[in-house]
């Protein structure tokens, strides 16, 4: 592991969680297949829950231009993977945003990585629809903000109620998209293939 030293004491302390956990699922946690387990466990977490290290607004703030454009940007069908907070379960979809800008614009990318920010943390659909919805409206201040979430979640297809192919949908907006002539706009734009 090639790891500085706070992470690689994170990395520690993970394995030894993840060895025990094994243990008490009934595992041989040193047999062949599941030495180094708990050591791929470990990385793999500090991988999906990167997010928390990283911070939205400054990504948005690199790539700020002053531009006097007033109609609709949209970001649409960004792919994401997320981890449900309530079962430590994936959860994973697209998630489509636009924003209306009021002198200011950022780089495509930027909107991209926002949503890998937030997708990056143990999340709830809800909170990462408004997480960068706010990200937005707070950096760019533009006359609008719209956030729509598509996702399918394995804490509802593998356990629970065990219904694949379900698709949980979320939206969150501000500004000019509370008028409704807007956000169908909007709707018609992400819908189009």
């Amino acid at each position: 592991m090639n790891l500085p030293d706070k992470e690689k004491n994170i990395t520690s302390q993970l394995m030894e969680h993840y060895q025990a956990i094994l243990t008490l699922l009934g595992e041989d946690a040193n047999r062949e297949g599941l030495i180094k387990t708990p050591e791929r466990v470990a990385l793999a977490m500090q991988f999906l829950t990167q997010g928390y290290t990283q911070n939205a607004e400054e990504i948005l703030l690199s790539a700020k231009f002053r531009e006097d454009y007033r109609q609709m940007v949209i970001v649409k069908d960004i792919e994401f993977y997320s981890m449900c907070e309530h079962h430590l379960l994936p959860f994973f979809g697209k998630a489509h945003v636009a924003y209306i800008p009021n002198h200011y614009i950022t780089g495509l990318s930027k909107i991209v990585r926002v949503v890998e920010v937030f997708a990056r943390r143990l999340q709830v659909q809800e909170r990462m629809t408004t997480q960068i919805k706010e990200s937005i409206q707070k950096t760019l201040n533009p006359l609008g903000v719209m956030v729509v979430i598509e996702a399918q979640h394995m804490c509802m297809q593998m356990r629970g109620v065990q219904k694949p192919g379900s698709v949980t949908t979320t939206s969150d907006f501000t500004g000019v998209f509370e008028s409704a002539k807007t956000r169908e706009e909007f709707i018609n734009l992400i819908q189009r293939k």
